[in-house]
């Protein structure tokens, strides 16, 4: 076995089988396995791996339930390989397969930790981008090398080789929470040797893409845990996020409320609808790997509620007290309120709501 290729899946079902005979092509007369790391879809994708794993030794698939997000199943995947080299590919057939066999060769001949493929280098291409996705994507690199400073040409590729021991001495660095695997190893690993394959991006073969604001949300927050360096966790700054998105709420109910109730009652209001949000939107966002769904979901928010009923009581409180004592100030009351709340609301919801560390 020299080569191990992770594939993390969501609604891939029928890329399943063309990809498994790209890659037997391309690696023909190469010790290879492929493991396909499926986050429970529900189109059957980990059942299709599986009537092909029946036949074929070399295509294995590691099945999540109850977990979500393209870097946990990176990691899980590389961590479960058994050869000294990985791959991270995606399932989609835009990642061209037949670059593998020149990234392998490199990392043995020139001594180097990873091999990165590029589509901005001399040879690559990413002309299958649409307008506005390119455009979005030669953005995100731009940001990426002015605030972190990398030497990668693409860090939003997503498609590298690396050393299987490097990975494992990086891998506790790593979070489970966002989608630029590669970024993220990049940044977190020091003396990382790193050397670069262009590539041509192709057009998705079946399937939808899975690129939408959230991924763009959660980019932003693996840019901020990074310039923190590491000292702030990708999960703490969605919650932080989402917690923005609830103060305005809460600052506009409470603004609407006024018109017809009292200060206290009205300041009761917002914090109820700010904290319904911030369920909703971090059971979307924030614990996205985590997902709560059906009665789930209704035990989840009605423990959510549980835990920041404290919290609550000292917001109200507090603003109900400021909103006195500062001249009837009430938007700086109900945002000192609203602010009480949040790091009991993250710790507690975090241990006892989604279960997470």
């Amino acid at each position: 076995m020299e080569l191990s290729v992770v594939i993390p899946t969501f609604k891939e079902r029928d890329n399943v089988a063309e990809l498994v005979r790209r890659l037997d092509k391309a690696l023909a007369g190469i010790g290879w396995e492929a493991i396909f790391v499926d986050d429970n879809s529900p189109d059957g994708t980990a059942a299709e791996v599986k009537s092909i794993a029946a036949s074929d030794p070399r295509v294995r698939c590691i099945r999540r339930v109850g977990r979500r997000g393209l870097a946990g199943a990176c990691i899980e995947g590389m961590l479960s390989s058994s050869a000294p080299v990985v791959a991270v590919m995606d399932a989609d057939l835009q990642h061209d397969e037949t670059v593998l066999p020149k990234m392998l060769k490199t990392l043995k001949d020139e001594g180097v930790d990873l091999v990165a493929a590029t589509r901005y280098v001399a040879g690559g291409s990413a002309d299958s981008f649409g307008e506005s996705r390119g455009m979005i994507s030669r953005v995100a690199t731009a940001i990426t090398h002015r605030v972190l400073g990398t030497s990668l040409s693409d860090p939003m590729s997503g498609f590298f080789m690396m050393r299987r021991d490097r990975f494992d001495e990086v891998v506790p660095r790593l979070s489970p929470a966002g989608f630029k695997i590669l970024l993220d190893i990049a940044t977190a690993s020091d003396g990382l040797r790193i050397a670069e394959q262009p590539f041509v991006f192709g057009t998705r073969h079946a399937g939808e893409s899975k690129f939408n604001v959230q991924v763009g949300l959660e980019f932003i927050g693996l840019l901020i845990a990074k310039l923190s360096g590491g000292f702030l966790d990708p999960r703490f700054i969605f919650f932080a996020i989402v917690g923005a998105l609830g103060l305005v709420i809460h600052l506009g109910v409470l603004k609407g409320a006024l018109l017809w109730l009292a200060f206290t009652p009205a300041q009761s209001v917002a914090t109820f609808a700010a904290m319904t949000s911030n369920f909703f939107l971090n059971n979307e966002l924030t614990y996205r790997d985590r997902r709560l769904k059906g009665w789930s979901m209704l035990w989840g928010f009605l423990s959510f509620c549980a835990i920041c009923s404290i919290g609550a009581l000292t917001n109200v409180g507090l603003a109900a007290w400021l909103f006195a004592a500062e001249r009837e100030v009430w938007w700086a009351a109900g945002l000192a309120g609203a602010l009480m709340g949040a790091f009991w609301n993250y710790a507690m919801s975090s241990l006892f709501v989604w279960r997470t560390r």
